[in-house]
């Protein structure tokens, strides 16, 4: 048997099982009696609903339920709330609208649940659901956030004023406006972070049992968050949290799609205890576009002051977030505390005034994904210094350098007062820029200019905290067999947590990592769970597996002090082995497991904590884009990034997280756009003809380096490291297309870099 410990790279233990067949993937898994839903939605953005008639979807071969509003008010089901109904910051109410299960007055977006059709077969249900006829008074619709704030506006919900959920002005207005009063130079920006879908490999569904004996409720589910999607359910459901069990055993990507409640959890499970039959429903492709939860959708005017030095001042923000049709999962809870939480990033900004909006419009919900309002705050501030370079005459690299938090006056606390462990931001700055042979950038555009093609260099500083909901727990078990279970309330979705957790207890407790057996995505294996959002496993789960580590190595020196007659105080753990000190005798932790078993003091552990930290990647990604002058295409051509994840755990697999957010960042950035016909509020890009993922040909070969700084708030040092491309590839990418465009005069372009865009805004210019 062999051990790979903290800092090793060995192959993914997962994997072998992925490769050949073998995941339990929720359409992998088999029940006894299944039987199959489909969801009847919406084709309207926004309608009053005035009947639903079944009948003749009942007398449909197969079916056995139809299921309606006035049936779930009927069994008393209760609407999904929002994860955060308050400011973080002021505990001021949000306005919103609980998302019913399904629609009951009217319909907010084109999607959205009106019925679910149960039959024995999955066409049945499809079937049937065509049969159902339902009467819609079509209203108007609103698909952006002006749109909604505009006078005269159709309004969503009457719980929600003028279609505005919180507004709030917080930072330091006063020293903003004195700041710019007195600055040197004012550069202005207004920017599109725009809407984009997630689109996981796994589509998101899930598979409803109830059992009458016990009145408990089991979900088979695709998600990453089943402790804390459990008790959402249950409330919707009316029962409490220990009558419902989710189980995830494997989940084919989430990005943040999955990270929160559906109605369709609640639903199935609904449709189940009333069918007495286990149900299934896995959405279609189609059903992801129209209503996972989307992300991004932010738009800012922002204003950065500098002094004639270039020193930064001050920074305003007037940034107003579409939440889609419902408070959904975050909801406002990303505004308030992810968005504002390293406002100004990793520069010195002594005053920043932030006015916040956001508002409901008949969209699918936002949820999250990677980096969520982090990735929206960097962009601003990472484009407001390359425009403010342009119009000083400064060097972009530079002006970043002579304002970034130095490593002497780390930690850095900032201007809302959220401090900062670790980093070295100047020079990982200056490692990308050397790894990216910056130097040798103006050759390389010589040779573009050669080929008729326009290349720019373009780069940001990225920074996020991560860390997600605060409380996890390990549970540490010694089977009788030798082995070890490491049971974690985390969630894995395909980061490689069945390598790199046992990598961690195999450092602390020096055993064999084929003895170490990882099991999660059950809530009835442990108590609770923070899953995995916010890059948060590695972190939290590994905080609880390192102390849960030092619980046992304490239970273990008792029981060896009295095995090998020696005073507890001349024990120590090595290796895997309590040794007497000065002497050469020891014996081995599972034998001391064994000996536990039968004394009746077992060496199994669990562990709970609640962070009071967070953890703050960061680094540099550095781009060169080609651009043709004659159609607008954009060729992502070279990507370089260094990066501060602290202690790498696996450095491999640390790399494939960094390298899969580069690709989604990317793709952003050139690609993607979910995006509406804003009279109809139909989505006009709702397949893959019309929606482009990055493609391997789209994207070069990533060139990533590492300049760790050990974090100070866990005992491992780690950081997170799953969404540092998705929140540097945007901004990094602007601005080299921006650097390419700059002789043509082009200042700035809106949505993602296509051909069509990039076109029109060269032809602008002229």
């Amino acid at each position: 048997m062999t051990r790979s410990t903290i800092g090793d790279s060995p192959r993914r233990r997962e994997d072998a099982r992925f490769v050949t067949g073998q995941g339990a993937y929720l359409d992998d898994l088999r029940f006894d009696g299944v039987v199959h839903a489909a969801v009847l939605r919406s084709p309207h953005a926004h309608a009053r609903l005035r009947s639903i008639d079944t009948t003749a979807a009942r007398r449909s071969p197969g079916v056995l339920a139809i299921l309606t509003a006035t049936d779930a008010e009927a069994d008393g089901l209760k609407p999904l709330r929002p994860y955060a109904e308050a400011n973080v910051q002021t505990g001021e109410p949000f306005a919103f609208a609980p998302q019913p299960l399904l629609a009951h007055d009217k319909v907010r977006f084109a999607g959205e649940p009106v019925a679910l059709v149960v039959a024995e077969t999955h066409a049945q249900a499809l079937d049937a659901a065509e049969l159902i006829a339902v009467d819609y008074e079509p209203l108007p619709a609103v698909t952006t956030a002006a749109a909604a704030r505009a006078a005269g506006a159709p309004q969503l919900s009457s719980e929600i004023p003028g279609n505005v959920c919180l507004d709030w002005r917080t930072g330091d207005a006063a020293g903003a406006d004195a700041a710019f009063a007195k600055a040197a130079h004012v550069v202005s920006l207004t920017l599109d972070n725009h809407r984009i879908v997630m689109n996981p490999m796994e589509p998101r569904g899930g598979v409803g049992a109830f059992d009458p004996a016990s009145g408990r409720y089991t979900l088979h589910v695709s998600s990453q968050n089943i402790h804390i999607n459990r008790n959402f359910v249950a409330r919707s459901l009316g029962v409490g949290a220990k009558d419902v069990r989710f189980v995830a055993p494997d989940v084919g990507g989430g990005f943040g799609a999955k990270n929160f409640a559906y109605v369709e959890h609640a639903l199935i499970l609904w449709a189940a205890r009333r069918t007495g039959r286990p149900v299934k429903w896995i959405a279609s492709r189609s059903e992801v576009f129209l209503s996972d939860h989307a992300a991004r959708d932010m738009q800012a005017e922002a204003s950065l002051a500098l002094d004639a030095a270039g020193r930064f001042l001050a920074l305003r923000v007037a940034s107003v977030a579409n939440l889609g049709a419902y408070m959904a999962g975050a909801g406002g809870g990303v505004q308030t505390f992810q968005y504002i939480h390293l406002q100004g990033s990793v520069y010195r900004i002594p005053s920043i005034a932030l006015h916040v909006v956001a508002v409901v419009t008949n969209t699918a919900p936002i949820g999250v994904t990677r980096g969520p309002g982090f990735a929206e705050a960097i962009n601003v501030v990472e484009r407001l210094i390359d425009a403010a370079a342009r119009q000083t005459g400064m060097d972009r690299a530079e002006l970043r350098r002579l304002n970034m938090v130095s490593p002497e006056a780390m930690p850095m606390t900032n201007a809302f007062g959220f401090q900062v462990d670790s980093g070295r931001f100047a020079e990982s700055l200056d490692k990308a820029l050397a790894r990216a042979d910056s130097a040798g950038f103006a050759v390389r555009r010589r040779q573009s200019e050669a080929r008729g093609l326009l290349r720019g260099l373009g780069f940001a500083y990225h920074i996020k905290a991560t860390g997600g909901p605060p409380d996890e727990n390990v549970d540490i078990r010694f089977e009788a067999d030798g082995t070890v279970s490491l049971i974690t309330g985390t969630q894995h979705i395909g980061q490689g947590h069945e390598t790199t957790f046992p990598q961690i207890l195999s450092t602390r407790l020096g055993m064999p990592n084929e003895r170490i057996r990882l099991c999660q995505g059950d809530t009835d294996l442990i108590p609770a769970g923070g899953g995995h959002g916010s890059s948060r496993a590695t972190y939290m789960g590994g905080t609880a597996i390192w102390r849960a580590s030092d619980e046992i190595i304490a239970k273990g020196a008792a029981l060896a002090a009295d095995a090998l007659e020696a005073a507890e105080a001349d024990i120590r753990f090595e290796d895997g082995r309590f040794v007497v000190s000065g002497t050469d005798r020891a014996i081995g932790l599972l034998e001391v497991a064994a000996l536990g078993r039968t004394k009746g003091r077992p060496l199994d552990t669990f562990h709970a904590w609640k962070r009071e930290h967070m953890t703050f990647p960061n680094g540099a990604h550095v781009v060169e884009v080609e651009i043709d002058r004659d159609t607008g295409r954009v060729d992502l051509v070279r990507y370089t990034a260094v990066d501060d994840y602290g202690v790498l755990v696996n450095p491999m697999i640390a790399a494939g997280q960094a390298h899969g957010a580069m690709a989604q960042g990317s793709g952003q950035a050139l690609l993607e756009h979910a995006t509406y016909d804003p009279r109809s509020g139909q989505m006009i890009a709702g397949s893959f003809m019309d929606y482009a993922l990055p493609r391997a040909d789209d994207l070069p070969a990533f060139d990533l380096g590492f300049n760790g700084t050990a974090c100070t708030t866990n005992p491992l040092g780690v950081k997170g490291c799953g969404e540092a491309g998705a929140i540097a590839a945007f901004p990094a990418i602007a601005n080299a297309i921006l650097d390419a465009l700059a002789p043509l005069g082009v200042k700035g372009f809106d949505g993602p870099a296509s051909p069509a865009r990039i076109w029109q805004a060269m032809e602008s210019a002229r």
